[in-house]
């Protein structure tokens, strides 16, 4: 590295968006249209999780439905119109000592800002099996939406009870031969609407009381090795793809020591609103929200983060 490479640059900003999704692309939006010059970065995953979702018909104003990745280039549109400066990059480091927010931008670039909100929403949860990890890309995924067409006409297995599985259960099905959905409890969690959906879906199987013990295969996916529950029997379903959908993590970990969370990683606000407990600093979306987690909900966190961070900087008299 050269010695002008080396040496970092800094910039100041009003607005500081951290992360894209309906939150973050929310909250630019309506800072952009109050004058706050919001610059947005938007992360490994620009557009968040909507970008592996297939069909939104539950957010308003789409009476038809909408791709997921679709409705996130729109929302981009949108913020671009009024202005928000929307950049690829990823935020490696915080600071919030002082009254003028710190973050480093990719290890290199530092910005400072007035106000911060934190969009950073959540990623996937694993099984944690090394077999999992091993053949990652090998037939195992967590995105069916990104890799259900490579298993058209294949037998797949998936393996969660919640509205992710079920839906991506029943998107599988339109492709695959047979999807056999994995549960370990005796019940799904998915909402009554998604429950029916697959109940009703003749090629998809739901085995209760079923435990994932190793995706088997060399290369490439040939089977899982399942246990069940309630008779302690093994057995082992031949497939060639394997879909976890367990769950999130809020992506969070580069707050730790800065801004309070429970003990999973959710960002803490202030009741009824998107403050957290640093003056400036505002989270938004699936960062702060465990139980609705929805895009509407997210996008309306983003809606009051800018709003509150708009009032902040009025108070503190920053134009």
């Amino acid at each position: 590295m050269s010695t002008q490479e080396a040496i970092e640059t800094t910039e100041h900003v009003k607005c500081l968006i951290i992360g894209s999704g309906p939150a973050g692309y929310t909250a630019a939006i309506y800072a952009a249209r109050a004058d706050m010059h919001p610059v947005m970065y938007q992360g490994l995953q620009p557009g968040g999780q909507l970008t592996i979702t297939t069909e939104v018909e539950n957010f308003p104003g789409y009476p038809d439905g909408a791709q997921g990745p679709e409705m996130m280039i729109e929302f981009e549109k949108q913020a671009k119109r009024f202005g928000t400066d929307v950049r690829f990059g990823m935020v490696t480091e915080v600071d919030f000592t002082g009254p003028v927010h710190k973050v480093t931008i990719d290890g290199k670039k530092t910005i400072t800002a007035d106000s911060v909100i934190i969009s950073t929403g959540a990623s996937a949860k694993w099984l944690g099996l090394e077999s999992e990890q091993r053949l990652n890309g090998f037939g195992v995924s967590a995105c069916a939406v990104c890799d259900g067409f490579f298993f058209k006409g294949q037998e797949v297995a998936i393996v969660g009870g919640g509205d992710t599985a079920a839906e991506e259960a029943s998107y599988l099905a339109k492709l695959c031969k047979k999807v056999t959905m994995l549960v370990r409890k005796d019940e799904l969690r998915a909402s009554k609407a998604m429950q029916h959906r697959v109940l009703k879906t003749p090629n998809i199987e739901v085995l209760f009381n079923h435990e994932t013990k190793e995706i088997i295969g060399e290369k490439a996916v040939e089977g899982v090795r399942v246990l069940n529950n309630t008779t302690g029997k093994e057995a082992t379903i031949p497939v060639t793809g394997f879909f976890v959908a367990i769950g999130h993590k809020p992506n969070t970990d580069i707050f730790k020591g800065w801004l309070n969370m429970d003990n999973v990683g959710y960002l803490k606000v202030n009741p009824g609103s998107t403050k957290t407990n640093i003056e400036g600093i505002f989270a938004s979306g699936d960062a702060a929200d465990k139980i609705y987690r929805q895009a509407v909900t997210a996008a309306g966190t983003g809606c009051m983060a800018a709003l509150d961070a708009e009032r902040y900087l009025a108070d503190k008299g920053i134009h």
